[in-house]
């Protein structure tokens, strides 16, 4: 039997007028996304998206195409199933045949009739399918938390019939809601951070402060493996490395030591705003989580947020820790995360921060900083380049 995938989304639709917009976004990222891989054409029909696949496809070749999909902004839950005609007779004759290949002790039927050109409505399917499948095979028909679950959808004179649903990554397509620039490093939070502006249709753009040579170069290589994995969501990630250990001696030089964090902080964030405007992005994004760190106090969001003419959007604000690294684990960012490094945050660092600063103390100590200077000289030895999507590992688990 013919294979096609059969993608659901859900927030979509809720777009009215705009809803063509949104899908044709999620159409080209798809393309895009399955270009290296075997399949066949892609069309749009009844509120889904159909990708068909080879009659003749491997089953790793159908894996590789449900491991990228589940990387799909916009995409609610797919199915890989069997097409047959919409003939009750082909209909069960496609069930029995999927039944068969599945382990199951109990099931049920979950039928969706697109079209009232089939002449039994849904709650008919369900039942006279149900009837026929546990007729054949004895298994007792459970409607909560069945062992199998047989999909049976009709649209455009054709049944789709699977045996399980696999959930998407929900969100809305990429490159439907702007583009942002995400303060990363190397660490647990801002990853995290960055997938979930990106599962809102953002373009994400990255922007890394090293302190090379005062540290080693694996903060560098461990941020672009990380992109790696968030690239996956977004095909590409443009990735600029900041040098910013000129800076960092200039605070350490002429600032207060308690001081020191907030206005690391802040000349980031200028440098960061600096990259939006070149960029035209309309936000910065942060892995900020309130109260986790010193610099992360109201106090001091406030102090460091008041350098910024753009939004600073922070979705882990609200989040502990447990929640920031179960998010990591299920994005694919956790393993490389938690491998230490050395960063430029952990130059320098003072014994005792200040965690509740005011912006007058920090406007006082920058004014004894060429802050103009400083954010040019680190722009000007900024580097940029372009990370692809790592597929190696098999993509998200």
């Amino acid at each position: 039997m013919k294979q096609t995938i059969l993608v659901h989304y859900h927030e979509i639709s809720l777009k009215g007028n705009n809803r063509g917009w949104f899908e044709n976004q999620l159409s080209r990222h798809l393309a895009a996304l399955l270009r290296d891989v075997p399949h066949g054409a892609m069309r749009r029909f009844a509120g889904r998206l159909g990708i068909e696949l080879a009659e003749d496809a491997l089953p790793a070749e159908v894996d590789a195409v449900v491991r990228r999909l589940r990387t799909v902004f916009g995409v609610a839950n797919f199915v890989v199933a069997r097409e047959v005609p919409a003939d009750l007779g082909a209909i069960k004759a496609g069930l029995e045949e999927l039944a068969a290949a599945t382990d199951f002790q109990s099931f049920k039927i979950d039928a969706r009739r697109g079209t009232k050109e089939f002449p039994l409505n849904s709650q008919q399917l369900n039942q006279q399918l149900g009837a026929h499948i546990q007729g054949l095979t004895r298994k007792q028909v459970r409607m909560e938390g069945p062992d199998a679950t047989f999909g049976v959808e009709i649209a455009e004179g054709r049944a789709f019939l699977s045996a399980g649903k696999v959930q998407g990554a929900g969100g809305l397509p990429s490159g439907t809601g702007g583009k942002a620039v995400c303060l990363l490093s190397g660490g647990l939070d801002s990853p995290v951070a960055a997938w979930r502006i990106m599962r809102r249709g953002c373009r994400v753009q990255y922007v890394h402060f090293h302190s090379f040579p005062h540290t080693t170069v694996e903060s560098q290589d461990k941020v672009r493996r990380i992109l790696g994995v968030l690239s996956r969501y977004q095909l590409g990630s443009a990735l600029f490395l900041v040098p910013f250990s000129e800076v960092q001696r200039e605070i350490v030089a002429y600032a207060p030591p308690p001081l020191r964090v907030v206005l690391y902080r802040r000349f980031m964030v200028r440098i960061a705003e600096a990259v939006a405007a070149r960029e035209k992005a309309l936000a910065l994004v942060t892995g900020d989580s309130l109260g986790q760190v010193a610099s992360q106090t109201m106090e001091n969001l406030r102090t460091i947020s008041a350098v910024a003419a753009l939004p600073i959007l922070r979705p882990l604000v609200g989040d502990d820790k447990e929640d920031i690294m179960r998010a990591a684990r299920a994005i694919g960012t956790y393993d490389i995360s938690i491998q230490a490094d050395q960063d430029c945050c952990s130059l320098f660092v003072p014994k005792h921060p200040e965690t509740m600063s005011d912006l007058g103390q920090a406007e006082r100590a920058e004014a004894q900083l060429d802050v103009q200077r400083l954010c040019r000289e680190a722009l000007e030895g900024m580097t940029r380049e372009t990370v692809p999507p790592d597929w190696r590992d098999g993509g998200t688990s």
